[in-house]
C-alpha cells in the first residue's frame, strides 16, 4: 500500500528515533523532528492509520508508538538513505586478511562483521565441490579400510570403512585404480550416476565396495565448519533480544543448531545482492525483534557463500548496509587472489 507523503514523512522520523534511543515516540515528539506543520491531532490522525495499517504499534496504553516489523520493511525498503562508508578504509583498518589461508580469511571476516555493526557477525563457508582427483583404500585390519579422497587443491579427506568382505591389497589397488583412471575430477553424484552400469563388468565384491567408497566419498566431501560466527556475545548486551529468557533462549538454540541459519544463506545466495530479512517474516529465523543483513560472496567471479550481520529490527540499516556490502567485497577480492 503506497503512503500519502506525509505519513511516509512521520514514519520515517518514527523509526529513525527509535532505532537511536530505543523508546515509544509520541507525537508531540514527531512534530519537532519530522519538519511538516502539521496540528498535533493531525499526527495522532496519521499515526492511527499507520497503527492500523500494521506499520507502528503502542507498547502501552501511553503515548508513543513504536515501529513493527513491517513498519522496518517499509523504511528500508522506501524511506532508508544509506550512509557512504569508504571502502578502502574499512579494508585497510579492519581486514589484514591472510591470503593464503582461505579459512583464516572468513574468520576474520566474521569478526570483522561484528566488530564494525557491534552485532553478530556470520561467513558461510565456501561450498566444497565434491570432486575427487585421487582415491586410495588403505588396509588398516581386517574388514576395516582408509578411504583417503584428494580433491583438485591437494585438500585431504579420510574415512573408515567397515565392509563385509576381507579384501586384499591387491583388490584395494585395483578398485583404487579403476576409479582414478575412470572417474577422476568428476564429482561423487557423477560417479554414482555412471557407476551403476559400468560395475556390471566387474566382480560383485569390488562393485560393492566402490559403491560404498562413492558414498563415503560424498559425505566425507560435505563435512567441515559449515559457517563461522563471530560476536554472539555481543547481542547479549542488546536489550530487544535479551529482555526475556524465552528470546534469549531462542536466539541461541539458532546458533547452536544452525540450520534455519544455513537455509536462509543459502537463500540468500541465489538471490544476489544485498538481502534483509526482518523478524520473523523469513519463517527461517523466527524471531520478531531480530533481523538478518545479507550478501553473498564470490571467487573468481562465482558466487560461493554468503555472509551478513545478526541483530535487533531496532539495528542502524543505513550503517549496517554498506558494511555487510563492503565486507562481501573484500573478501570475494581476497579469496580470489588466494
Amino acid at each position: 500500500m503506497q503512503l500519502e507523503p506525509r505519513a511516509q514523512t512521520l514514519l520515517k522520523a518514527l523509526v529513525e528515533r527509535y532505532i537511536a534511543d530505543g523508546q515509544p515516540v509520541g507525537s508531540r515528539a514527531l512534530s519537532k523532528i519530522s519538519g511538516l506543520d502539521l496540528s498535533p491531532a493531525t499526527i495522532r490522525n496519521i499515526m492511527a492509520d499507520l497503527e492500523e495499517m500494521g506499520y507502528v504499534s503502542s507498547p502501552h496504553t501511553s503515548a508513543g508508538r513504536i515501529p513493527t516489523p513491517r513498519g522496518y520493511r517499509l523504511f528500508v525498503d522506501t524511506l532508508l538513505t544509506v550512509q557512504h562508508i569508504d571502502e578502502h578504509a574499512v579494508g585497510a583498518q579492519n581486514m589484514r586478511l591472510p591470503s593464503h589461508h582461505p579459512q583464516k580469511l572468513i574468520a576474520n571476516a566474521a569478526q570483522m562483521l561484528s566488530s564494525l555493526s557491534t552485532f553478530a557477525g556470520v561467513v558461510q563457508s565456501p561450498r566444497r565441490e565434491s570432486v575427487f582427483q585421487q582415491i586410495e583404500f588403505l588396509r588398516l585390519s581386517e574388514k576395516r579400510i582408509l578411504l583417503v579422497i584428494v580433491d583438485p587443491r591437494g585438500d585431504v579427506q579420510n574415512r573408515l570403512l567397515l565392509t563385509d568382505v576381507d579384501y586384499t591389497p591387491g583388490q584395494l589397488i585395483q578398485s583404487a585404480n579403476y576409479l582414478n583412471q575412470n572417474y577422476a575430477g568428476l564429482t561423487f553424484d557423477e560417479v554414482r550416476k555412471r557407476l551403476g552400469g559400468e560395475l556390471r563388468q566387474l566382480r560383485d565384491d569390488m562393485g560393492r565396495l566402490m559403491q560404498v567408497a562413492v558414498e563415503a566419498g560424498s559425505e566425507a566431501m560435505a563435512e567441515g565448519d559449515d559457517m563461522v560466527i563471530a560476536g554472539e556475545r555481543n547481542l547479549l548486551s542488546v536489550s530487544d533480544l535479551s529482555s526475556n529468557m524465552s528470546s534469549l533462549r531462542q536466539m541461541f538454540e539458532m546458533f547452536e543448531q544452525k540450520t534455519g541459519l544455513m537455509q536462509l544463506l543459502d537463500v540468500s545466495s541465489k538471490a544476489g545482492g544485498v538481502q534483509i530479512f526482518i523478524g520473523g517474516e523469513s519463517k527461517l529465523v523466527p524471531m520478531d525483534e531480530m533481523s538478518v543483513v545479507t550478501a553473498p560472496y564470490e571467487v573468481n567471479g562465482r558466487i560461493v557463500g554468503t555472509l551478513g550481520v545478526i541483530g535487533p529490527t531496532r539495528m542502524a540499516y543505513e550503517r549496517v548496509i554498506p558494511i555487510v556490502d563492503i565486507t562481501a567485497k573484500l573478501l570475494s577480492n581476497a579469496l580470489s587472489q588466494s
